[in-house]
């Protein structure tokens, strides 16, 4: 396991606050009122906050929930990487802190998948619907080609002198995704993403996906709730930044057809398994551009599931 912690895992968030779980300090933000409560569950390398204008948009007609997981983000920090079950355990007592009512729609983006999963086998009374926003699958190795499986993924951490390269690009990367954000918001967020501490944080969460995969699967499937899966088809710049040297050996050229059509069979295994799934693509845009970019397509399948549930 990589220790992350460092001074600049102290820094304060702009907005949100902290609870205390088992000893440490985990960042929430809440706003809205409402059931079913919303809730998202970030991927690696990013944040609660990054889901800012999604969150923004959500709170006016239900809660809404953003935090970062121990170990990243405001949050203070764990060693990484985690197991599924400790990372749903710690969210599980987060929301029963806030006192934010069950059953909630759970909106997973990328790895963010895996934590969901865990905590639909832990808890699957207390989840409503999902919003699957190209979210970790524990079967993504029986679809995808071996240069892109699970373990070709715990190898792609840059080393130190790496990331001192990358990190201009980085920081110009931010400010474009972050251009509609409050000023208050986006350069604190800009600076943090950049630090030490939340990019060795990012690659460090990475670092077990074989096991987490290996976790999953010895629980049960996801429960037969609503679920929307929205799946990007653009080529994402921090993933094109993070990967420029396999491309550069021609990996990921060469394998990016067997990756998209592997992504449309693992989604569709995944919509058919529910009473109602439902996949929805949102082309020209990266992985992790969603929701940055379009908050608005995943505020509508958020809206969608809600209102699904609370018809139900």
């Amino acid at each position: 396991m990589t220790d992350t912690s460092t001074s600049s895992a102290r820094l304060v968030p702009p907005i949100g606050g902290f609870e205390e779980i088992d000893g440490r300090r985990v960042f929430v933000h809440q706003s809205g009122s409402g059931g079913p409560a919303v809730v998202v569950l970030p991927g690696a390398s990013m944040v609660g906050l990054d889901y800012f204008l999604v969150q923004q948009q959500v709170s006016q007609f239900t809660a809404a929930v953003v935090y970062d997981r121990g170990g990243t983000g405001y949050s203070d920090p764990v060693p990484l990487p985690r197991t599924a079950a400790a990372v749903a355990t710690e969210l599980h007592k987060v929301l029963h802190a806030r006192h934010v009512a069950g059953p909630y729609v759970l909106v997973a983006h990328s790895l963010g998948g895996a934590y969901a999963h865990r905590f639909a086998q832990l808890y699957p009374h207390e989840v409503a619907g999902l919003v699957w926003l190209d979210a970790f699958h524990r079967d993504w190795d029986e679809f995808m080609p071996a240069a892109a499986g699970l373990a070709a993924g715990e190898q792609m951490a840059p080393d130190q002198e790496s990331i001192q390269q990358m990190r201009p690009d980085l920081h110009q990367m931010y400010a474009e995704l972050m251009a509609d954000y409050p000023k208050h918001l986006r350069q604190p967020l800009i600076d943090a993403h950049v630090s030490d501490h939340w990019l060795r944080a990012g690659f460090a969460e990475r670092g077990n996906l074989v096991a987490l995969a290996d976790e999953l699967r010895v629980g049960p499937d996801l429960p037969d709730v609503p679920l929307i899966a929205l799946t990007t088809e653009g080529i994402d710049p921090a993933q094109q930044a993070l990967t420029s040297e396999r491309t550069r050996q021609g990996v990921v050229e060469q394998t990016r057809h067997e990756i998209a059509e592997g992504r449309k069979k693992m989604v569709a295994a995944l919509v058919s398994a529910m009473s109602y799934g439902e996949r929805r693509v949102v082309s020209g845009i990266g992985h992790n551009q969603l929701c940055f970019q379009c908050p608005d397509v995943v505020v509508h399948a958020v809206r969608d599931i809600v209102g699904r549930v609370v018809r139900a």
